[in-house]
C-alpha cells in the first residue's frame, strides 16, 4: 500500500474515531429486509465468480487471458439482459466489453471496472486459489475482479427484484487499467459524459488494514517523465578520455533532481528505470530514466517539466553533454465534486443500516484510477472504491475478505435504488 494512502487511511480513520464519518446510529433506518436476504443468498455465488475469473489470467500484456475475460464478461452481461458490444482497445491489446441496459426512470448511470491484473503468466502455479478463514486469495482477486463480481452479482440482485428505476445503466470493462488505460481512457471519458453518475468499482481496504472499508474521494493522475543524455561513445579501453559518458552524466542528473518535485505543489517523482545504449567495451552516446509522476493539481505536469529541465539545465557532471526532459502526460487526476461527495456520504448512511457498520471517506491516494478519465469534464457525478475489499493488491498473496461480501452487495444495490429514485 502506498504511504500516501495510508496516510490518508490513518486521517479518515481518525475521523471515524471522533464521530465524524458516520451516521449516528440511532438516528439510522433498519436495513432493507428484501435486500439483505437477496445479498446474503448471493455469496455463494459470487465466490464461485471470483474463483472462475481468478482462473484466467488475465495481465495487461496477456491477450489470450483477456480475451478470455471479455468473453466471460460479456457472457454474463448478456445473461442480465444487456445489448453487449466490443471495442478494440487504440493501444496494447484486448477489447473494451460494454453492456447496455434500458429503462423506465429518469437517471443514466455508468458501471465501470478493469479486467486485466498486473501479474504475469503462471502465476497461478505458485499463488493458487485457496480460501483461509474469511480471506480468499488469488492474484487480482482484489484488484480488479472483485469490483466485477460485485458488479454483475449486485445487478443480478436488482433484476431479481424488478429494479428498472433508470433511463439507461451501462456496464464497461477495460483491458488496461493497470498499464494507465492508454488504450481505454477516452472512451471512459466519453461515455461517463453521456451518464449523470458513474460508480467505479476498485477494491477497498479491509477491516484487518483500515479499520473498515471504504470508498475513495480522490486520487492522483499519472504521468511519466523521460530524462535522455546525449553524451559521445569512444572505445573504452583504447581512448576512454575521448568520449563523453552518457551514463556517468545520467547517474549525475538523477540525483540532481530527485527532489525537485517538494518545490511543485501538488507533484510527486521517483526514478525508476535507466539504461544505457552500446555494448560494455564502450563509453555510452546515450542513456536514459524514467521517473513515475502523480499529480493532484491543474497543470502540476507541466510546471514539474520546467522545473526539471531548469534543474539540468544549470549544471553538468560531464562536460559536453546534453540532458533533455520530456513528459508525457497519462490518467487524470480523480477528486469527487460535491455530488460525488453526496454519494459518498449516502453510502456512510447505507453502511450504518448494517448494525451501525462503518464506512470510511478516504481523502485521497497517490495510486491513479480510472475514475479520473470518468471525473475529467465534470459533467458525471463520480464516486470511487465500491469494489470488495482487500489488501495485497499488486502483490504475492492478494486477497478479498469474505465478510465483506454481503455488506458491499447490500450498499451497491442500495445506493442504485436511492439514485434511481433520485
Amino acid at each position: 500500500m502506498p504511504f500516501a494512502f495510508r496516510r490518508a487511511l490513518v486521517a479518515a480513520c481518525a475521523a471515524l474515531c471522533c464521530g465524524t464519518a458516520f451516521a449516528d446510529a440511532a438516528k439510522v433506518p433498519a436495513a432493507d429486509a428484501g435486500l439483505l436476504a437477496a445479498a446474503r443468498a448471493a455469496q455463494p455465488a459470487l465466490e464461485q465468480s471470483l474463483r472462475d475469473m481468478v482462473a484466467i489470467e488475465s495481465g495487461s500484456a496477456n491477450a489470450a487471458g483477456l480475451a478470455q475475460m471479455a468473453d466471460y464478461t460479456e457472457r454474463r452481461l448478456i445473461a442480465l439482459g444487456a445489448r453487449t458490444e466490443r471495442f478494440a482497445a487504440t493501444r496494447g491489446p484486448g477489447t473494451l466489453v460494454q453492456g447496455t441496459l434500458v429503462g423506465t426512470g429518469k437517471r443514466r448511470i455508468l458501471l465501470i471496472a478493469h479486467m486485466d491484473t498486473v501479474y504475469p503468466a503462471n502465476t497461478l502455479a505458485t499463488q493458487p486459489i485457496r480460501r483461509e478463514g474469511n480471506r480468499l486469495y488469488g492474484p487480482g482477486i482484489a484488484d480488479d475482479k472483485g469490483g466485477i463480481a460485485v458488479i454483475l452479482h449486485s445487478l443480478e440482485i436488482l433484476k431479481a427484484r424488478g429494479w428498472r428505476d433508470f433511463a439507461q445503466l451501462s456496464v464497461l470493462f477495460n483491458p488496461d487499467e493497470e498499464v494507465g488505460s492508454g488504450g481505454s481512457g477516452e472512451r471512459i471519458a466519453a461515455l461517463a459524459d453521456q451518464h449523470d453518475v458513474v460508480l467505479s468499482f476498485e477494491p477497498s481496504p479491509d477491516r484487518a488494514t483500515a479499520g473498515a472499508e471504504g470508498v475513495l474521494l480522490a486520487a492522483s493522475g499519472t504521468a511519466t517523465a523521460t530524462l535522455t543524455i546525449k553524451g559521445r561513445a569512444s572505445h573504452a579501453g583504447a581512448a576512454p578520455e575521448q568520449g563523453r559518458n552518457a551514463l556517468l552524466e545520467l547517474a549525475y542528473q538523477l540525483q540532481q533532481t530527485r527532489d525537485v518535485a517538494k518545490d511543485v505543489p501538488g507533484t510527486q517523482l521517483n526514478w525508476t528505470s535507466a539504461s544505457a545504449d552500446g555494448p560494455r567495451n564502450q563509453i555510452p552516446e546515450t542513456a536514459s530514466a524514467g521517473a513515475d509522476v502523480r499529480i493532484s493539481v491543474p497543470g502540476g505536469a507541466q510546471k514539474l517539466e520546467a522545473a526539471l529541465q531548469q534543474k539540468v539545465g544549470a549544471g553538468h557532471l560531464v562536460p559536453d553533454t546534453q540532458a533533455t526532459v520530456t513528459m508525457s502526460e497519462g490518467r487524470p487526476a480523480y477528486v469527487a465534486d460535491a455530488r460525488g461527495q453526496a454519494l459518498a456520504r449516502r453510502a456512510q448512511q447505507i453502511y450504518a443500516e448494517l448494525d451501525g457498520r462503518k464506512l470510511l471517506l478516504i481523502p485521497g491516494t497517490g495510486g491513479g484510477t480510472d475514475a479520473g478519465f470518468a471525473a475529467r469534464s465534470g459533467k458525471a457525478a463520480v464516486l470511487e472504491s465500491l469494489g470488495l475489499a482487500g489488501h495485497g493488491y499488486h502483490a504475492r498473496d492478494e486477497y478479498v475478505d469474505l465478510e465483506a461480501v454481503v455488506p458491499r452487495l447490500y450498499l451497491v444495490t442500495r445506493l442504485l435504488e436511492e439514485i434511481g429514485r433520485e
